[in-house]
């Protein structure tokens, strides 16, 4: 099987599992801005592919608890890395490369230490798709249907956090410079909401 046919199997599979539907278009996104930040950076293409489009399978309804409890202390990154490394190569994916692949989705997330170029411009992709305009609808679609954000005022603080400390945790130049007009959107959000709603925002 070559490159272009195990990357539709991985893209055909993470369409059909992205639940909710709106799940789906944050790998993609991922993707094509961590191909963004690594223009001028030698990496492998091939890691960055299946790290970028698998690391969130175990946020995805169906692949984590549905009881309030358990997904209360779930976390997603071991489930996904121990599926990731079964079904890529059923798809034809080089096996030299899945510890790669592993490597980057275990630090992908804002308060991880990536080592690798993969892992740095996956963790510097994540992290842009929580600020702007994206990182506003992302968080808003969470209100009332996950646990953790029963209201919109729950999910304020969250969006404030992002543009207040994540734009920091950047590693490369180029997502620091992507980031600029992230923040100062989210900022103006955020400003907006608290000049409209203030303390009546429920």
């Amino acid at each position: 099987m070559n490159a272009q046919e195990w990357r539709s199997s991985v893209i055909e599979y993470i369409r059909a599992e992205a639940r909710p539907a709106d799940k789906f278009g944050h790998q993609p996104r991922v993707y094509a801005l961590a191909c963004r930040i690594g223009r001028e950076m030698p990496y492998d293409d091939d890691i960055l592919f299946a790290a970028a489009w698998m690391h969130d399978l175990g946020v995805f309804l169906g692949h984590r608890p549905s009881e309030p409890e358990l997904l209360s202390r779930w976390n997603h990154v071991p489930y996904t890395v121990a599926r990731t490394r079964d079904l890529l190569p059923g798809w034809g994916f080089p096996t030299e490369k899945l510890d790669a692949v592993a490597e980057a989705i275990e630090t992908h997330q804002a308060q991880d230490e990536p080592r690798r170029i993969e892992a740095i411009l996956l963790r510097d992709a994540d992290i842009l798709e929580q600020l702007g305009a994206v990182g506003v609808l992302r968080s808003v679609t969470k209100v009332s249907r996950d646990t953790r954000y029963p209201t919109y005022s729950s999910v304020f603080p969250v969006l404030r956090n992002a543009a207040d400390g994540l734009p920091s945790r950047l590693y490369t130049p180029s997502a620091r410079l992507l980031a600029v007009p992230r923040v100062q959107v989210l900022n103006a959000f955020l400003a907006a909401i608290q000049e409209e709603a203030g303390e009546l925002l429920l």
